[in-house]
């Protein structure tokens, strides 16, 4: 049985399904880099919110700025970004959660102001990443930034069309100011 909405109630009792309404969540998150450790983290702990009946508005739209991205969107699109979550512990104890504080995912490569309305919209109020290391753009040798780059260049000379995750927020929270939107944390 292909996992979505629809089919949510229909499966096995020992998978503990969300116990909020999903289509009365809003957003309120944008994730940027929405891998393993987002879902089984800080997806975890918003559904888990949302279980208590409270955060309903705090809903994650997902971002992806690379080209690989595109297979985790569709996969994640084709079950309504439902997803399981199977925990281990040191005990036998093992617990099956289909998580739902996913509602979306955008990205960056369908397009740049898409993306940018996203984040600068009012409902969105965290803006939180887990990206590679090198996505962070620092020499490691003296922890400096580098702005030499030629993705960062380009961020700079094109401000409106972004490569990389600092252009994109730079991007939004320029788009913020000029409408009067307080920033996101």
């Amino acid at each position: 049985m292909k996992l979505n909405k629809q089919n949510l109630t229909q499966l096995a009792p020992e998978v503990k399904i969300p116990a909020y309404a999903i289509t009365r969540t809003t957003q309120g998150i944008a994730h940027i880099g929405v891998g393993g450790f987002h879902r089984a983290h800080q997806a975890y702990y918003t559904d888990a919110l949302m279980n208590t009946g409270e955060g309903l508005d705090w809903s994650i739209c997902g971002v992806g700025l690379r080209s690989e991205d595109r297979k985790a969107r569709d996969d994640l699109a084709g079950q309504d970004y439902l997803f399981t979550l199977y925990e281990l512990g040191d005990t036998d104890d093992t617990e099956v959660r289909v998580i739902g504080s996913i509602s979306d995912m955008l990205l960056a490569e369908d397009g740049a102001q898409a993306l940018i309305d996203k984040l600068a919209s009012p409902q969105i109020r965290i803006v939180s990443l887990t990206i590679t290391e090198g996505g962070y753009c620092i020499d490691d040798s003296n922890g400096e930034f580098m702005a030499h780059l030629p993705q960062i260049q380009h961020d700079l000379t094109h401000p409106t069309s972004p490569k990389t995750v600092f252009g994109f927020i730079c991007a939004a929270l320029t788009q913020r100011r000029a409408a009067g939107v307080a920033a996101f944390s």
